[in-house]
């Protein structure tokens, strides 16, 4: 313990030089950032129905590891706010997200737009609201668990990030990024092959194996909250007890590496990245301590400092539903033997009755902010897959941190190519969403069209490519 203490004082040590946060330096110059970071449990009290997997057929048993909804408040010097909070959750809806919004960007006095929610992904927590409502098979006293705990998780994710800002300091902001690679592409290698294709550097399909971290210090160089992100499902455990899956151990492993400091976990674009290979605790274990590993090596590695400055943007996009089915053909699809499809009919008949119409358009959020005039951080709704960080850091000049799981986890986002090639990212998951059909071909044009808008809004230069052509 005394060894794996002075590492890591040398560690951070080696940070705080890298940004020039020696304690005597710290002490003459006036701070510009505020920032304040804050956690509270939101692990379910009741055993309440698991989300993520639909052969589940009961509630949870047990705990495994807490859950949490962190959140980091950055404050700059004119006074401008962001508010990050981060959950150990499978996602949330559209309504869920926009009312935790509203009320932190309430309470706080900022603008929606600077108030981002980001979803671990772990297949191992709990059903929120109405997110993936087909996949399960609800009783009444369960959907009345569901919807309560809901409404308790609301007032917890806003008590987090009301502690964060009540506890705004001055303090030191800087960014770096490291690799991991244990994430792999699902639709281009079998399971089971993983191993021996890993052994022989024959693994298929992209990856995006970033590891961009963000650093909050005081000024006296202690570290205060470190986030991290990476391009891969929490998808390592299946079994029936609360859990944030590797990137819960992530956070528990960086946070006894630095005592005292906040980790947070922010999700990018895994939708068709696994953790390979999986099933046992002991992997998840694992692939948390390499991602801490990965970070602790990034901020050794040193530390770009950030400017105080914050611009956010933030914008809701129709991206067009391929097919809107009418009733007589929701009324075929009750015949059917999928439960799933089933289960989606009923729901969508339902909207039907409510609404008079089934909307041919789903209002995708698309977020970005720039720290210190320099990081791009964009925020996507939805199992975004890899192809868009990739062809992103591709066509955006400079520094760039893309998230997916962010504010609405409403569907996958296929890439146009996934969409083409259909399977379960690009057509069948949908109906666990219960969305009436896949994606428009456009939906990769949408997007990134919108990405491009805001970052030249913001200042940052868009490469023209063959990409960003059509």
């Amino acid at each position: 313990m005394q060894r794996t203490g002075r590492r890591m004082f040398v560690l951070s040590l080696a940070a705080a030089a890298a940004l020039g946060l020696g304690p005597l330096a710290a002490a003459q110059e006036k701070p510009a950032w505020q920032a304040g970071v804050a956690r509270v449990k939101i692990t379910p009290e009741k055993p309440i129905w698991m989300s993520g997997y639909a052969a589940r057929n009961r509630p949870a048993e047990g705990k495994l590891t807490e859950l949490w909804a962190k959140a980091l408040v950055l404050q700059d010097a004119k006074g401008r706010r962001v508010v990050l909070v981060t959950l150990d959750l499978v996602g949330v809806d559209r309504r869920f997200g926009l009312e935790v919004r509203q009320r932190i960007a309430r309470e706080l006095g900022v603008p929606l737009a600077a108030v981002a929610l980001n979803c671990s992904h772990t297949h191992t927590g709990p059903v929120v609201g109405e997110n993936l409502r087909p996949t399960y098979a609800l009783d009444e006293e369960q959907t009345q668990q569901i919807a309560q705990y809901t409404r308790w998780l609301k007032g917890r994710v806003v008590q987090a990030a009301r502690q964060a800002a009540a506890a705004l300091a001055p303090a030191r902001v800087g960014w770096t990024e490291g690799r991991a690679t244990f994430a792999v592409n699902r639709r281009n290698n079998r399971e089971a092959d993983v191993p021996r294709l890993r052994r022989q550097g024959k693994l298929r399909g992209p990856v995006d194996h970033r590891v961009p971290v963000l650093v909050v210090q005081s000024l006296q160089g202690k570290l205060k909250a470190v986030v991290a992100g990476y391009a891969c499902h929490a998808t390592v455990l299946s079994f029936y007890l609360w859990s944030g899956d590797y990137p819960g151990f992530f956070q528990l492993a960086l946070e006894e590496d630095h005592p005292g400091a906040v980790a947070l976990f922010v999700a990018g674009c895994g939708g068709d990245q696994n953790p390979l290979p999986r099933r046992k605790v002991e992997y998840a274990k694992e692939y948390g301590r390499r991602l801490a590993d990965a970070v602790n090596q990034a901020m050794k590695k040193g530390l770009q400092p950030l400017k105080p400055t914050l611009e956010f943007q933030y914008r809701e996009v129709p991206l067009a539903l391929a097919h809107v089915p009418s009733r007589r053909e929701l009324q075929q699809d009750l015949k059917s033997k999928n439960v799933y499809i089933v289960r989606r009919a009923k729901l969508l008949l339902e909207q039907l009755d409510r609404q008079g119409r089934i909307p041919g358009e789903y209002p995708y959020p698309v977020q970005s902010w720039l720290l210190g005039g320099e990081l791009l951080w964009v925020f996507l709704g939805g199992e975004v897959v890899v192809d868009y960080s990739l062809r992103l850091h591709r066509e955006l000049e400079g520094p760039l941190w893309v998230a997916g799981y962010s504010n609405d986890v409403m569907a996958y986002i296929p890439s146009l190519r996934v969409l083409r090639e259909g399977g379960y990212e690009g057509a069948r998951a949908m109906i666990y969403y219960g969305l009436p059909s896949p994606w428009a071909s456009d939906v990769e044009l949408r997007v990134v069209e919108e990405v491009h808008r805001q970052a030249r809004l913001l200042g940052r230069k868009v490469r023209q490519t063959a990409g960003n052509q059509r």
